[in-house]
């Protein structure tokens, strides 16, 4: 008897102290449940503030608070538009590939001159009758006028906005196989700086440069794949010792030097070919290596690639993350051919583009204004 009342107490002990682990248990799991709903809202707002688009719409899916604590701090950037100049008149289009709409402008102020590079919703152009280089906003329509300057055959860009005291424009054409006439110039300048550096081969500089500004240098992609590289503050020209990327000798097929883009991503540079039987390959320079390499991933990055100029974006909503948007519109302006990296295809299927179809003068991409109102 005296034994069985001992394993009853014990199974009584037992039992009442499991309760008491589970109730413990229990009222700890509320109490954090507890703690993170009751955070003050500008401790959420700061949390937020540091997530992914994605992650900020999947938190404020939580509750009511954290809705309103994510929605306030969400930022959600607008991709470029896609503008074309016409052949004739002055009526310019604007293709949104997020909304796939299209937008007008009559911009007479353009009249007789072509684009050669876009920033910061600003436009450079050239009209070749006068030798005439300018900026020019299209959404504000405001003109900031440069020194004239004879473009032949050269790629022009700049490193900023021209209504700031950082914008430097920047091209670079051959003189000789070893020499280079580099020319400069800024808004509110009286003439073009040029000046003439050694040269070393096998760049060579042509109309089909790619010309990017990152990190406070200007990087120039040749034709065949050598990066020469200007500092603006020291005024040096360089070629850097990296071979060019190496793609599948199917890639050098007709038209395949205007199938080549670069653009820039958080100080990386990145270049694009592409080939119209082939998926494109993307390369990022891995500038302690100074070697390209093949990226399997953007890493949640869309780029807009165009002739004269490419683009950057991340946190876009309507518009495939991961992804390679070109300067080109099918189905009517309903679908604008992309490339997406997750998926290793073309959208539209069956898409592949031979550049060499297509003018180069005839569309880039440019940053949107803050205000729709004023489009039709």
């Amino acid at each position: 008897m005296a034994g069985r009342k001992r394993r009853k107490m014990k199974l009584l002990d037992e039992t009442i102290t499991e309760n008491k682990r589970k109730g413990s248990k229990e009222k700890n799991e509320t109490l954090e449940l507890e703690t993170w709903s009751d955070l003050p809202t500008e401790l959420l707002e700061l949390i937020f503030s540091q997530l992914t688009l994605d992650d900020n719409v999947r938190a404020s899916m939580v509750c009511k608070r954290w809705n309103s604590a994510a929605i306030s701090v969400r930022v959600v950037n607008k991709s470029p538009w896609l503008m074309y100049f016409p052949k004739f008149g002055n009526l310019y289009e604007f293709y949104d590939p997020s909304q796939r709409k299209t937008h007008s402008l009559e911009l007479p102020e353009l009249n007789g001159s072509r684009v050669c590079y876009t920033k910061d919703g600003w436009l450079l152009l050239y009209r070749p009758k006068s030798h005439r280089v300018f900026f020019f906003n299209p959404f504000t329509r405001k003109v900031i006028k440069l020194p004239k300057f004879e473009l032949t055959y050269q790629i022009v860009a700049f490193s900023c906005a021209p209504t700031s005291s950082d914008c430097i424009l920047f091209t670079v054409k051959h003189i000789s196989p070893t020499i280079v006439a580099i020319s400069t110039c800024h808004a509110g300048a009286t003439k073009w700086v040029t000046v003439n550096y050694q040269n070393r081969l096998p760049f060579v500089s042509s109309i089909w440069n790619k010309l990017v500004f990152c990190n406070g240098l200007f990087y120039c992609l040749s034709l065949t794949g050598w990066l020469g590289v200007f500092d603006p503050l020291e005024r040096t020209w360089n070629v850097l010792s990296v071979p060019p990327p190496k793609c599948p000798e199917n890639f050098f097929a007709k038209n395949w030097w205007k199938g080549k883009f670069m653009a820039e991503h958080d100080g990386d540079l990145l270049v694009i070919n592409t080939c119209s039987s082939e998926n494109p390959i993307v390369f990022k320079l891995d500038q302690e290596k100074m070697v390209w390499e093949e990226m399997q991933s953007l890493e949640g990055v869309t780029l807009f690639v165009s002739f004269l100029s490419s683009h950057s974006r991340t946190d876009l909503l309507g518009i495939q993350r991961n992804s390679v948007y070109f300067s080109k519109v099918r189905f009517y302006g309903r679908r604008c051919i992309l490339y997406s990296l997750n998926d290793s295809r073309y959208y539209p299927r069956k898409q592949c583009y031979d550049w060499g179809e297509q003018n180069p003068f005839e569309n880039i991409w440019i940053e949107p204004p803050k205000d729709f109102s004023s489009f039709s």
